[in-house]
């Protein structure tokens, strides 16, 4: 059996906003942006580098705008992007060590909370093989 998480929801309360915060201020691509439906708008956006997009749009979760959090977006080096996202003008908290393990917090324009999370170092990542 095979099984890909590759699409998650993310609920908004202003799509453009949300959708220029994503592009412009994460780096995101654009995958697409429909109205498949009356009511129903979709606009999937996807992390550079990533499997999994994210989808923010209209009419098609219950979920409270700004309730979502612990999204992870993993990078090479935690610094470096960081660096640039404050440089686009993203709202980025410094970076913190958690037992070798480096991250770093932001959040959407309606409140939705992502962890950035510096890629495991291979001491720390054999230490925990059994």
């Amino acid at each position: 059996m095979q099984m890909r998480l590759e699409v998650v929801q993310v609920p908004v309360s202003d799509v453009d906003r949300s959708k220029a915060f994503y592009i412009e201020k994460l780096g995101f691509v654009l995958d697409h942006d429909v109205e498949h439906i009356p009511g129903m708008r979709v606009v999937q956006l996807t992390p550079p580098g990533s499997a999994t997009s994210v989808v923010i749009g209209t009419g098609m979760t219950t979920m409270a705008p700004g309730s979502l959090e612990g999204l992870q977006l993993v990078v090479p080096d935690i610094t470096d992007v960081r660096t640039e996202l404050v440089r686009r003008g993203a709202d980025i908290s410094e970076i913190q060590d958690l037992g070798g393990v480096l991250f770093a917090y932001f959040s959407d324009p309606d409140g939705n909370r992502w962890v950035m999370q510096g890629a495991t170092p291979p001491g720390i990542r054999n230490a925990h093989k059994p």
